[in-house]
């Protein structure tokens, strides 16, 4: 057995190994959504048909059971299943909830678990005791209920494939979303590659009926368009449900990152209310909310130090030498330093009842936080300021 051949196997059922562990918590969570159901289920049934048609994994399957090529019913149901499912997730996609829907999707589990059963009856009927790890369909391709188990798994493939590039293709014009689109890309190319998987090994067959060898379309040619189609399919069904949230995430992320300079600032503010501690491994939204949540808080408690005369002067030094997002960005950041220093000595600039921060910093927090990151762009317009203070003061 030649190891060097496993190669290809391991990318791709690594992959989709990844995938899937990356949506079973999503499924913990939210089990009764027949999307995320349906999407585990496909991830599952196609990692399972690539972990077993590993040729390592048929040999072990053959010395472990006793049983020679018992791989292939089982990679042939996990195939089926996986057909099944890509099928009535296509149909959620492109109907609205119905009773006919609802009867197409039941209809269709029903077929498929029926040829799931016709599978391992036809691979119980037929004598197949010569282990065969490369050639399986064509070296049995004569061979009663053999031929018929493979003809079974070969043309339900094709006809689900058929099928749902067909519907893919009508519907692929009316898609507006574009992570739905995207999908739907990747959806199309799968099944053309697992069309053409079906071609070659149906083509070797036939050719063994005939007295002819074209043993190479089935063993060389066909299994690198069944691994292709299991990572475009699964990209397919993956890519409208995790994008939205990778985007959404990255969006987050950058917010996050964008505010540490602004919340390490303010960080010495004793916060009004105890706050909850959230580890690293807490979900993002959350601490980015807590993040928002402390620095609104802070700058509500340093009201009464804002230094509003200050900041306009700080501003105007700013404004003589740099862009206004960016003066405004180096003005609201000194200013609150200033705020903070006042608010460690106790000293506050406004007494009134109902002190506001100015909205150099309120309006500007993206600005100032930006600021904050660059300490010599701060040093420089503090510096022109006392300087320029310096100056009218002896003038």
């Amino acid at each position: 057995m030649n190891p060097d051949f496993h190669i290809p196997y391991i990318v791709p059922t690594a992959l989709l190994a990844v995938a899937l562990a990356f949506k079973l918590p999503t499924l913990v969570r939210a089990s009764r959504d027949p999307d995320v159901r349906a999407t585990t289920i496909l991830l599952t049934c196609a990692t399972a048909v690539l972990v077993v048609i590993t040729p390592v994994n048929i040999h072990r399957l053959n010395v472990w059971t006793g049983i020679p090529n018992i791989a292939a019913p089982w990679a042939y149901s996990f195939l089926t299943a996986f057909c099944a499912t890509g099928l009535t997730m296509i149909m959620r996609w492109r109907e609205p909830p119905s009773e006919r829907r609802r009867r197409r999707i039941i209809a269709i589990y029903w077929i498929y678990a029926g040829i799931i059963v016709a599978l391992w009856a036809t691979f119980l009927l037929a004598d197949v005791p010569e282990p065969r790890i490369y050639d399986l369909d064509t070296y049995y391709a004569t061979t009663p209920w053999m031929r018929e188990h493979t003809l079974l798994y070969v043309l339900a493939h094709m006809v689900s494939s058929l099928v749902a590039a067909s519907m893919l293709w009508k519907w692929y014009p009316e898609v507006t979303n574009r992570w739905l689109k995207c999908g739907v890309v990747f959806l199309q190319a799968g099944y053309a590659s697992g069309l053409l998987f079906d071609v070659g090994k149906l083509i070797a067959v036939l050719a063994r009926w005939t007295g002819n060898d074209l043993d190479w379309l089935s063993t060389q040619a066909a299994p690198p368009f069944a691994l292709l189609e299991a990572i475009l399919v699964a990209l397919g069904f993956l890519v409208p449900q995790a994008g939205p949230f990778l985007h959404g995430w990255g969006r987050d992320q950058r917010e996050h990152i964008r505010l540490r300079s602004l919340w390490r600032a303010v960080r010495v503010i004793e916060p009004a209310a105890a706050t909850a501690r959230l580890g690293w491994w807490a979900p993002l939204d959350l601490r980015l909310m807590q993040r928002q949540q402390r620095i609104h808080d802070a700058l509500r408690l340093l009201a009464p130090y804002f230094d509003a005369a200050a900041y306009e002067r700080l501003y105007a030094v700013a404004a003589a030498r740099y862009p206004e997002p960016k003066a405004r960005g180096a003005a609201g950041a000194l200013a609150l330093q200033d705020a903070t220093d006042a608010y460690r000595n106790r000293t506050p600039h406004d007494t009134s009842d109902q002190p506001q921060i100015g909205p150099g910093v309120t309006d500007h927090i993206d600005d100032v936080a930006r600021a904050l990151r660059h300490p010599r762009l701060l040093d420089s317009v503090r510096h022109r300021a006392t300087t320029t203070e310096s100056t009218t003061a002896h003038a």
